[in-house]
């Protein structure tokens, strides 16, 4: 069986935070919540890479015991995919990588055991990939024109009794290197995990989203 690495993506630039990745949350880089989770499942993951175009981070993921691969600019614009960055960084190993599991700094908080249970359903059921999701209670609907109309519900139905609709919570994504170099992460294929768990809502991007983030650390555990 060939090697399994943990890719963490994590450009410099953000317009609307910028020095996101390493903005301090709770006292911490935000990117060394994905760098600690990744090296404390080393029963699991052979190595650890930090992608980034940035110098701040790459020293940043160095000093907490990441590998670093440098992104080129051309693969580090607002509109670039994160599938690119983590296709240039096998374009860079040596060819003994079988399984990528990709951790977003954006998405620090993870249930602890659940790689160790995520990556068991992803051999266990002979995938592909893998990709966590999380069931939303919200009535959802479109605006047409000026009214509202229901989606997953009928006007007046209990929330209990919503037909299950799930949300991807960013939290981890199993995928063959293989698929990673056709520029796939997951697809239609993909096993789905579902997360039942505080953590799941935190995914960081605007200044309210650490605020949140670090209201969820205080209150809430790992387990």
């Amino acid at each position: 069986m060939g090697k399994t690495i943990a890719i963490i993506p994590a450009r410099g630039g953000s317009k609307r935070l910028p020095g996101k990745n390493i903005k301090s949350l709770n006292g911490k880089p935000l990117i060394s919540y994905s760098i600690e989770y990744a090296l404390a499942n080393s029963a699991i993951i052979d190595e650890v890479y930090v992608s980034t175009d940035d110098l701040v981070i790459k020293e940043t993921a160095e000093q907490l015991g990441a590998k670093v691969i440098n992104r080129p600019a051309e693969l580090s614009g607002d509109l670039e995919h994160t599938v690119t960055g983590m296709k240039h960084v096998l374009s860079v190993l040596e060819n003994t990588i079988e399984t990528v599991i990709l951790l977003q700094p954006t998405n620090p908080l993870r249930p602890k055991l659940l790689l160790d249970e995520a990556f068991k359903a992803y051999l266990d059921n002979k995938v592909d990939s893998l990709f966590t999701v999380t069931r939303d209670h919200k009535k959802l609907g479109k605006i047409e024109g000026n009214t509202f109309q229901p989606f997953n519900y009928a006007i007046g139905q209990r929330s209990q009794d919503l037909e299950p609709l799930y949300f991807e919570n960013g939290l981890l994504y199993i995928t063959k290197a293989s698929l990673i170099k056709k520029e796939i992460i997951f697809n239609e294929a993909s096993l789905t995990f579902i997360v039942n768990h505080k953590f799941a809502s935190v995914d960081i991007d605007t200044i309210e989203d650490f605020e949140y983030a670090e209201y969820i650390l205080k209150t809430h555990h790992e387990g």
